[in-house]
């Protein structure tokens, strides 16, 4: 009996010692609260101290409100300098008892930190819902590293209001196996430093020293972690406009990040924020890699937090530059203005904001169309760079607009021209001559079309063009073709439009009917390939997108080019998913491509009328119904009414 009361004491002690304790330290945060008697700044009324005193009723709110979007103002938070490090295992709030208080919690962000200004800091929980009044809400946290200083932070756009906050834990260095991530995807977290601390850019000129941390799972559910200095500033051009920002990243050093080939300094977080999918840019890449161009950008989907405020669902991207796993030509020295130097290697933009923006290295061709020189850049003479490569673009122009084929495969990789242009087609992008990649390689006659970029109003998302993909009559010609009765907003770039129509003629009998064909029967271009594709993305990004979607409300209206608004996000994949099935119909039929399938193999009219049974070879039945299905290669029993075949499907 002792030893059973013994061992009973013993598991009682060990269960107590598991139970992590709440901690307490000294109230550290934003110092100077509002009054809301009198809407005054004040340090004596609804303190930070407020949010430590175990009272529901009392609470903190900071006079300042939580946005630095274009301010010099950090963010406003509350937490505890916990005197040493300790490894925090749950967290606990709840919201101010008032009519805005549960909505005010959502999206709050628990932060962890080793140094006093929280530059280092790293979350550990993000509160997905509306809190309760009243009531102490509870989160487990996945986070083995430890920290001596820890906080809250209010959502974007609101005083930092909270009634109560709590940490538990155990005295600790931890370590970092398992760091904890927004949702299944990659987490960045961005805090601008030194002179610029606190502070979120506001252009695409200045740079702001920053720490960046990404923070992404092993298959083994183990966290990996890349943290280094480097600088983060704006990026693009009319994305720049939308409330969620885009940015560039550039470390101090070449790193290899997440999973990509490239091991670089420069990187961007795209914010697609017109697109509601969030995946269109990333399924026009997959798009581009079914039809082999040479050079795909690497994306990954992430959650971004910046300066302790989550922005949402990001695409972590390539920049687009010379790198040996990027754009893989010859990055031309200061010195290779003469001889064979001078040949390459040039990366170019057709950019019809090359003059808005005030682009000191760009040409204008012969015919008009703007084209900026990416590189080399102006750390070369770029007079004699410009001298040679817009002579060269000229002559290749001019055998275009003479429609001179000979001429032309002198100076143009036709191919990969072919290439873009039916990316392009499929997914119906209204910008595909407004902004596109050329390059030019050392000792290569050819100039080459690519990579892809920029795919954000795909797929149906333009309302300039919408009635191109609901008009049958307009259905019949290219996209590029289209003219909605206000002009061609398919052919924007100067006259990049009478170029792409005099390439049309130019191109040998069934050369875009050749490509088209190896993209659709090596790499699988089929409506449901591409459409299994969009399913696995939208599974992937489940998490993250109905998080981006409480910071960004938008799936109800419509913003930057949307001509429709469908409410949910789940029918805005499925939208996308119908133009393709319909778009890789149109486009087999433009090119005049019949894919291997089983049409025409029912010979019986009366057997017409009954449902198609296709089986394996296994005599698994994989499809019964009316329609005929797009089907992988390999050997099918055909089964409608008294009629059936064997039949061997090719690609």
């Amino acid at each position: 009996m002792n030893r059973y009361i013994t061992l009973l004491l013993l598991v009682s002690m060990l269960s107590a010692s598991a139970v992590p304790h709440k901690l307490t330290g000294t109230v550290i945060g934003t110092e100077t609260s509002v009054d809301y008697s009198t809407g005054l700044p004040s340090t004596t009324v609804n303190t930070r101290y407020n949010a430590f005193d175990g009272d529901l009723s009392t609470y903190f709110a900071s006079y300042d409100r939580s946005s630095v979007s274009e301010t010099e103002i950090p963010r406003t938070w509350v937490g505890l300098d916990l005197g040493s490090k300790h490894v925090i295992s749950k967290v606990g709030w709840s919201p101010r008892d008032d009519g805005y208080g549960e909505q005010r919690v959502q999206l709050g962000l628990f932060e962890g930190a080793n140094s006093p200004d929280f530059t280092d800091a790293i979350p550990i929980y993000l509160i997905p819902d509306k809190g309760t009044i009243g009531t102490i809400s509870y989160a487990d946290v996945d986070c083995s590293r430890g920290f001596r200083y820890v906080r809250y932070l209010g959502p974007d756009n609101a005083r930092c209001n909270i009634a109560e906050v709590e940490f538990y834990g155990e005295e600790g260095e931890g370590d970092d196996s398992h760091l904890y991530t927004v949702s299944n995807l990659p987490t960045v977290v961005i805090y601008t430093t030194g002179d610029f601390f606190g502070r979120d850019p506001v252009d695409k000129v200045t740079d702001y020293t920053s720490s960046i941390t990404i923070i992404s799972r092993n298959d083994d559910g183990t966290t990996a972690v890349l943290c280094q200095p480097g600088t983060t500033r704006l990026r693009g051009n009319n994305s720049m406009t939308h409330p969620k920002k885009p940015y560039r990243i550039k470390f101090d050093s070449k790193q290899k990040v997440l999973d990509a080939p490239a091991k670089a300094k420069k990187w961007t977080l795209i914010n697609t924020y017109g697109d509601k999918t969030i995946l269109r840019n990333e399924i026009s890449f997959e798009i581009a890699r079914r039809l082999e161009m040479d050079y795909v950008p690497y994306c990954r989907l992430v959650d971004v937090i910046y300066n302790g405020d989550y922005k949402g669902t990001y695409q972590l991207c390539d920049q687009i530059e010379i790198n040996k796993n990027r754009v893989n030509i010859t990055e031309m020295e200061v010195d290779d203005l003469a001889g064979e130097a001078i040949t390459g290697g040039y990366l170019l933009e057709i950019d019809a904001y090359a003059s808005q923006e005030g682009e000191e290295h760009y040409f204008t061709s012969s015919s008009g169309i703007p084209v900026t020189i990416k590189s080399p850049d102006e750390s070369n003479d770029l007079s004699l760079c410009k001298s040679y490569i817009s002579t060269y673009w000229n002559f290749m122009e001019k055998a275009v607009m003479q429609t001179s084929r000979a001429s032309l495969d002198q100076y143009m990789d036709v191919k990969s021209y072919c290439k873009i242009f039916l990316v392009g087609e499929l997914t119906g992008n209204s910008d595909t001559f407004w902004s596109m990649y050329v390059t030019k390689e050392r000792n290569d006659a050819l100039l080459r079309f690519g990579p892809v970029w920029d795919y954000e109003l795909t797929f149906n998302n333009d309302n300039r063009t919408k009635d191109y993909f609901f008009n049958p009559v307009a259905h019949t010609e290219w996209l590029f073709e289209f003219d909605d009765g206000n002009g061609n907003h398919t052919l924007k770039a100067g006259t990049m439009g009478d170029f792409a129509k005099k390439m049309l003629i130019l191109f040998h009998a069934g050369e875009l009917l050749d490509v088209w064909k190896n993209g659709y029967e090596k790499n699988n271009l089929r409506a449901s390939s591409l459409n299994a594709y969009v399913d696995k993305l939208a599974e992937e990004i489940d998490q993250s997108q109905k998080l981006n979607f409480i910071r960004w409300p938008i799936l109800s209206k419509k913003v930057h080019m949307n001509f429709q608004a469908l409410g949910s996000y789940e029918k805005e994949v499925e939208f996308v998913k119908s133009y393709i099935t319909t778009r890789v119909d149109w486009m087999n039929a433009k090119l005049g491509y019949k894919p291997a399938g089983v049409d025409g193999v029912i010979s019986d009219a009366s057997d017409e009328l009954q449902p198609k049974q296709i089986f394996n070879m296994q005599g698994v039945l994989l499809y019964q119904g009316d329609e005929m299905p797009e089907l992988e290669p390999g050997v099918y029993i055909v089964r409608q009414g008294a009629f059936s075949n064997k039949v061997m499907i090719t690609r």
